[in-house]
């Protein structure tokens, strides 16, 4: 958790601080050691939040791409009282997940039907066999008539099958963290369109600043 309430301000975590989880209004203790970027964690063990992943370095890089205001907003469900904390949640009310651990299909549903508008982007460098798999699967890829964008005649021989049939855009970053300028797959995005808006699987290639100029702008891509 990067943001915190102390003295009813959201903060970011300092060595020696306090604060409560805007969430579950339970006590958090700022965790500012020198192996993992600094956060707030619950004193307790605690039921805060099911969906809560732990943050890695590709998260907190990939959020400070938006807003401080924007980040880690909590958002509740009127009619049932369910509530989650978003990574971002842009003034357009588009949520941006950034997924770097496995997901299953029912966790991922339970997250589309309760956001309804949102995008996922997923850490494609957390198993090596995944870009290995893209980079292959290319060979399935045709040209559609508008730049950028192409089907893709065997998707589950491309993307990690859990993806497949997701409501909603997933970019896959296979960059990461880090920079090679002589890989262009690499530094490109790839957003598995959903089904709903063809038949067919599309992808559309995105440079990542483009991405995030457009869905900072006005959420849409």
């Amino acid at each position: 958790m990067r943001l915190a309430l102390v003295d009813d301000k959201r903060i970011e975590a300092q060595p020696n601080q306090q604060g409560i989880c805007p969430n579950c209004s339970q006590s958090v203790i700022a965790k500012c050691g020198k192996q993992k970027i600094w956060h707030w964690a619950h004193r307790k063990i605690t039921s805060c939040d099911n969906w809560w992943e732990p943050e890695t370095e590709w998260h907190r890089n990939w959020k400070n791409n938006y807003p401080l205001e924007w980040q880690e907003i909590q958002m509740i469900d009127q009619e049932t009282g369910e509530k989650h904390i978003s990574d971002v949640r842009t003034i357009h009310n588009l949520t941006i997940e950034f997924q770097h651990s496995s997901i299953k299909p029912d966790e991922r549903i339970s997250r589309e039907k309760f956001y309804k508008n949102m995008i996922w982007v997923v850490d494609g460098t957390r198993l090596e066999r995944d870009y290995i798999r893209f980079n292959k699967g290319l060979s399935y890829f045709r040209s559609t008539r508008k730049k950028g964008f192409y089907f893709v005649d065997f998707p589950g021989e491309v993307f990690p099958k859990n993806w497949l049939n997701s409501e909603f855009p997933v970019i896959f970053d296979f960059c990461g963290l880090s920079t090679n300028e002589q890989d262009k797959i690499k530094n490109i995005l790839w957003c598995l369109l959903p089904k709903k808006d063809s038949p067919e699987t599309i992808v559309m290639g995105l440079i990542k600043k483009d991405f995030i100029q457009k869905t900072r702008n006005n959420g849409r891509f």
